[in-house]
């Protein structure tokens, strides 16, 4: 009754002031779920895929500098325009904070989160949005692409940061680990101090067997060296052999004819006197 009661009147009002002239408002009774339903329907979805896609957590302690790191893949064909915002500039570090991916193509952003005091009941409050456009082809200037670019062309994603403090287990696997450093360290230093020694001889045993080896084939050179003498020796040897051979021939034959040239006169003798004899005999008879 009172809800009809209030409509009536606000109907009487309404006729009222239209008939007063005053210009009427256009009431929607479209709900807040429904008009915030056809923004998101009249928005581009985000063409790159986020690594991590929801949010970016920071593992403390935050008493020095804490990084993380958000992959942005280009899927399509195209080149995509990208732009990093934050909502606590003066608390982050973002390299790089905009920039172009090509077609298929993602880049790694860093993000640095700077010192401060930690509160665990403190919920952080702080946000990344990360703004993507199509690159149109031969872009220059960013600044200006970003300028004029339409809300309808634009697409973003948001993400929240989240801070963990390492847990009980993990820090008491940092201090085992850290414990456990200088012990493997000093053994790491006496297993090289035992194994120095150990090199060390080895490294004699190689040098004698090394220089036993030089020896061996220093003797051996040494052999063919004799042998290569002695067959040169025997080579000369053997050469010089014919030569003897061929001049005893020849002193041979040198020799018959002298003796055959010698004997020539004396049997012209006989024959000269044998011829004398028969002539005289002849004569005398």
């Amino acid at each position: 009754m009172l809800v009809r009661g209030a409509q009536s009147a606000f109907d009487s009002v309404t006729l009222v002031a239209g008939n007063l002239g005053f210009p009427l408002l256009s009431y929607s009774r479209t709900p807040k779920s429904s008009a915030s339903l056809q923004l998101k329907m009249s928005k581009l979805d985000q063409v790159l895929i986020l690594d991590p896609a929801v949010d970016l957590r920071f593992k403390g302690p935050f008493t020095d500098v804490v990084t993380t790191n958000l992959k942005l893949k280009n899927p399509s064909d195209r080149r995509v325009c990208f732009k990093v915002k934050t909502t606590a500039p003066r608390r982050y570090c973002v390299r790089p904070n905009s920039g172009v991916i090509e077609a298929g193509a993602a880049v790694i952003i860093s993000v640095m989160l700077q010192p401060f005091d930690y509160d665990p009941n403190e919920k952080s409050k702080h946000k990344f949005m990360v703004q993507t456009i199509f690159a149109p082809p031969n872009v220059t200037d960013m600044d200006a692409l970003w300028k004029d670019a339409k809300p309808d062309d634009l697409m973003d994603s948001k993400l929240r940061c989240v801070f963990e403090l390492p847990s009980e287990i993990d820090k008491v696997n940092d201090v085992e680990t850290t414990k456990a450093a200088p012990v493997m360290n000093s053994a790491k230093g006496d297993s090289a101090a035992a194994t120095a020694p150990a090199a060390a001889s080895l490294d004699d045993t190689e040098m004698k067997k090394m220089q036993e080896k030089c020896k061996r084939l220093q003797a051996e050179m040494n052999k063919l060296s004799e042998e290569n003498r002695q067959l040169k020796d025997e080579g000369i040897r053997m050469r010089k052999l014919p030569r003897s051979d061929h001049m005893t021939s020849n002193s041979t034959s040198l020799l018959g004819r002298e003796a055959t040239t010698a004997s020539l006169p004396s049997l012209l003798v006989v024959i000269a006197a044998i011829f004398i004899g028969f002539f005289l005999g002849k004569f005398i008879l």
